[in-house]
Formats: C-alpha cells, sequence, structure tokens
C-alpha cells in the first residue's frame, strides 16, 4: 500500500487505483493514520524527488560526500505538522543554492557548478528586504480591527490569538443571528485560523478571508475567500449534522463534504486555481458544475467563465503552506509574483523577454530575498539585479 501511496501522490495513479486506495483509507484507523504520515512525508521529498531521481541530482550539483542528504532519514524524523518548517530546513540548505534546471524554449540547461557563487554584478542600496512572516488583521463583527503578530496575544469571547494562530471555540450563549469575522493577511504575511467548527485555514499573503464567528446548526457552513490563496483542511459534514461546507470566491462556489483542498484567488491573476488533495469537492460557477477527484486541479477564467481541469503536482501547488517555494516550469514573471507578495517588494523587468524564461526549483521561504536573486542571477539569462527602496529591477 505505500508504493500505491507513493504512485498516488506522484499523479500516476489510475481511477481504479484512486478509488480502491480511498476504501482501503476508509477501512481502518491505522490505514489512514498510515496515508497521513506518508503524505507528510511526500510534502518533504516530492518537489525534489519527483524533477530528477536523488542520485542523478547528486551527479549533477556534484555535492561532495559531506554535503549529501539522507531522504530517508529525513523522512524517519518527521515531526507534527506545526514544526514542518524547522525540518525542511535541513534538506533546504543544499537544494536552494541552485536552481535544478533551467528551461529555456525547447532547451534544457542544467547547472552542475559546485555551491560557490561565480562574482556577479549587483547594484543595492541600504534597503533590507526582510522575509514574510505570521502577521495578520482580524475585522471583528462590531468593526473593531486587532493587529495579529509574533509577541501579541489577544482574547475576546470565544476567540484566542497568540499572534501566529487564530483559534475560534465554541460559545456558551444562544446564537440567533450569524456575525462574520475578517481575517486580512497582507503582503509579507501568512495566517493561520481554526474555525469555531474545528475546520483548519492556512491563508497566504495578501489574502482576505470572511467568515462566522459561530456557525448555526441547519445551515451551510459558509466562508468566503475574498481574494487571495488559502488552504482549507474542512471539518467532516458527518460531525455537524449533515450540515455542508461551502466556499465562495468571487464567480464560484465550492460545496466541501470533509475534505483538504487550496484555493488561489488572487485580484491580479486571471484565473481561479482550485487544487483538491483529498476527498471531494462540487464547483459551480452558475454556468457549468465540476466535481473533482484527487489530484486534480480547476482553472476557472475570471473574464470567460471557461473551466479547464488539469491533474497536477499536488505538493508543488501546496508546499507554500509548508514553508517552502516549488516552482514547476513556471515562468520568472510567475515566480517573481509569489516573492513580490512574501516580501512585499515591486519587482520590475528591464526586458519583458525576461519574463518568459521558465525555471525548476525549490527554495525555502526563510531566504533571504537577495539569496534567491543571486540563484536567479546565476543563469546565462540575466545580468544583474538592483535593489532599490521597495523595489527590485531585473536586467
Amino acid at each position: 500500500m505505500d508504493k500505491l501511496i507513493i504512485k498516488y501522490f506522484s499523479n500516476k495513479a489510475s481511477e481504479e487505483e484512486i478509488a480502491f486506495l480511498f476504501q482501503w483509507i476508509q477501512a481502518s484507523p491505522q490505514n489512514k493514520s498510515l496515508f497521513i504520515k506518508i503524505k507528510k512525508a511526500w510534502v518533504l521529498t516530492a518537489s525534489i524527488d519527483n524533477q530528477l531521481e536523488w542520485t542523478e541530482i547528486q551527479e549533477k550539483i556534484q555535492f561532495k560526500k559531506e554535503n549529501q542528504l539522507n531522504l530517508e532519514q529525513v523522512i524517519n524524523d518527521h515531526k507534527p505538522k506545526i514544526k514542518r518548517l524547522n525540518r525542511i530546513k535541513p534538506l533546504l540548505k543544499y537544494v536552494a543554492v541552485i536552481i535544478l534546471m533551467l528551461v529555456f524554449g525547447d532547451s534544457y540547461f542544467k547547472n552542475t557548478s559546485n555551491v560557490e557563487m561565480a562574482p556577479i554584478n549587483i547594484i543595492q542600496s541600504a534597503t533590507v528586504v526582510n522575509a514574510g512572516t505570521d502577521r495578520a488583521t482580524l475585522t471583528l463583527a462590531d468593526g473593531l480591527t486587532v493587529v495579529l503578530e509574533k509577541g501579541k496575544s489577544f482574547s475576546d469571547k470565544n476567540v484566542i490569538s497568540n499572534g501566529e494562530r487564530l483559534i475560534y471555540g465554541s460559545t456558551k450563549e444562544e446564537v440567533y443571528a450569524i456575525e462574520y469575522n475578517y481575517l486580512t493577511v497582507p503582503r509579507g504575511g501568512q495566517f493561520f485560523v481554526e474555525l469555531q467548527d474545528g475546520t483548519q485555514v492556512w491563508l497566504n499573503s495578501e489574502s482576505q478571508l470572511k467568515y462566522p464567528v459561530t456557525f448555526l446548526e441547519g445551515v451551510p457552513r459558509s466562508v468566503e475567500l475574498v481574494y487571495g490563496e488559502a488552504y482549507f483542511d474542512v471539518s467532516p459534514s458527518t460531525e455537524h449534522n449533515g450540515d455542508v461546507f461551502k466556499v465562495l470566491t468571487g464567480k464560484q462556489k465550492i460545496e466541501v463534504i470533509g475534505t483538504e483542498f487550496n484555493v488561489k484567488a488572487y485580484q491580479d491573476d486571471e484565473h481561479v486555481y482550485t487544487t483538491l488533495v483529498e476527498g471531494k469537492v462540487v464547483l459551480d460557477n452558475s454556468i457549468q458544475s465540476n466535481d473533482l477527484i484527487p489530484g486534480q486541479q480547476s482553472i476557472l477564467n475570471k473574464e470567460t467563465s471557461d473551466v479547464k481541469i488539469a491533474k497536477v503536482n499536488v505538493a508543488s501547488e501546496i508546499s507554500w503552506r509548508d514553508g517552502v517555494f516549488s516552482f514547476r516550469g513556471k515562468t520568472l514573471k510567475e515566480i517573481m509574483k509569489v516573492l513580490s507578495r512574501w516580501y512585499d517588494v515591486n519587482i520590475l523587468f528591464h526586458n519583458n523577454e525576461l519574463q518568459e524564461i521558465k525555471y525548476i526549483g525549490v527554495l525555502s521561504k526563510n531566504q533571504k530575498l537577495e539569496e534567491i536573486l543571486t540563484i536567479i542571477k546565476n543563469t546565462k539569462f540575466i545580468n544583474a539585479y538592483e535593489i532599490k527602496d521597495n523595489a527590485i529591477l531585473i536586467k
């Protein structure tokens, strides 16, 4: 079964195998526990292991013996979800120093140099660009706003925060009407919230979520991703008297029956991306309805309302939640859009043709932006980059 699970996360399992796998998962708590364990380990390794065999990577990067990594040991040392970021750092320390492969047109350029970087041309001001961190603004039902950030605690009625997580609990008072809170994550931020029904939500940079303080029994549990990106781990309907869970995103409604999925609906993107990790969701945009199975992604065109369903590498799509940037054939324009949100900077191109260069690579969200720019600079196409105030110019 472990081989079938790996096959499933590699997007190589057939529909029959997927159906068999999920029947097996539901057969016992032990089976589900094994599935979750392998899934968490897969997040660590998939972004690299799916690109090239690990032995091939070692040859191409020419690691010295003291720099070689034992992936099996990394998996065995797995810690709970809350400590994932610390687990991933040893792996990324080496991988993030290079871009595994640069793709330009039909040609492949493999970086086989040693870890040491060649001298480069950098024009830089005294500005320091810091990585994002846990921070958000909570807007309560009465309009009061609260800044949530590391080192600051907050509590009010049935909600509490340690500055990194926001947790809602049950209330002893009778609730007759739904009151909404807004959680807004700025550029350069991320945040986690556990809703009153136990549903867990991870919000990425530049995102806003609208949700009830308390869910009423007998009413669909509806939340709205106003904009941005969020990962949902939904509390099953079976634990809430059958009340379904719905996520609204502009022109799209997602109906859930207890599952995990990722939604990306940024205001400056042309599409809304919904990626299913586990379970089942039904997507409705008033024109058509589509079901997703695990490993599939729905791509909704905001202008035309057309929907395409594609099979994707799930681990790569949701890696942001675990402190990782995983880019699979992404253009430099797409990569820089992600980085600009996390580092809260504006990125410009001196030559628009540079935007179409494609990369494959894995980077830690804790890396300094200068390190990432140096990695990108260490290619045959980028001459230099300039940092000035809150803007970066790629030349």
